[in-house]
């Protein structure tokens, strides 16, 4: 925590000083009878300067003096422009106590910063992930309709059975046509035979 205190310390000192340098130097001089008790004061006590040079320079000394401003309802306000915000306070500048807790609440406030982007970048992992796994499920849904796809080889047709063939194996039922068309058939065979006389052979040539 003093590392960070006097971090925070260093930087206000440096953005105060640099804001000091750009003035002329001439704001070293007292160009007021009675000194200021508040940036308030001090401002409008600068406003009565001779020169735009001297006022500018006479309100970068009221901004080095006095960290705090006035409130409307009365005390004053400390504005943190490391923390972005404003803290009140009892007079123009913070006691040594307020100034501690100005800093614990700077220390606070970095926690709370890297828990907010530990937050978020655990939060963008995981959308990074559930974009991959839509991706994966997206190729598996789409490998899948392409095999779909493939036409199936269709089987051989068997070949028609021929009328009156009786199926090898196939138990004879007496009296139907598959059973009694043998018979028939060979009956038409030989009549066929009977009335088809056989043709003679040549008679052979005598030597």
């Amino acid at each position: 925590m003093s590392v960070v205190v006097a971090s925070r310390r260093a930087a206000l000192l440096v953005a105060a000083a640099g804001f000091f340098l750009l003035t002329h130097t001439h704001a070293q001089a007292q160009w007021w009878k009675r000194a200021p008790v508040d940036f308030e004061e001090c401002a409008d006590t600068a406003e009565k300067a001779a020169t735009k040079a001297e006022k500018t320079s006479a309100l970068a000394d009221c901004n080095a003096k006095f960290a705090g401003r006035r409130k409307a309802g009365g005390g004053y306000t400390y504005y943190d422009f490391l923390q972005d915000r404003s803290f009140d306070i009892a007079g123009p500048n913070p006691t040594p106590e307020e100034q501690k807790k100005i800093d614990e609440a700077y220390t606070a406030y970095l926690a709370n910063q890297r828990r907010s982007n530990e937050a978020a970048q655990a939060t963008a992992r995981q959308q990074r992930e559930q974009q991959e796994r839509q991706a994966q499920q997206l190729q598996q849904v789409a490998l899948r309709t392409d095999v779909e796809r493939v036409p199936v080889p269709v089987e051989r047709p068997k070949v028609q059975q021929t009328v009156g063939q009786r199926p090898k194996g196939t138990p004879c039922t007496k009296g139907s046509f598959s059973c009694e068309w043998p018979r028939l058939s060979e009956s038409l065979n030989d009549l066929k035979k009977l009335f088809s006389p056989t043709p003679s052979k040549p008679a052979a040539k005598k030597g």
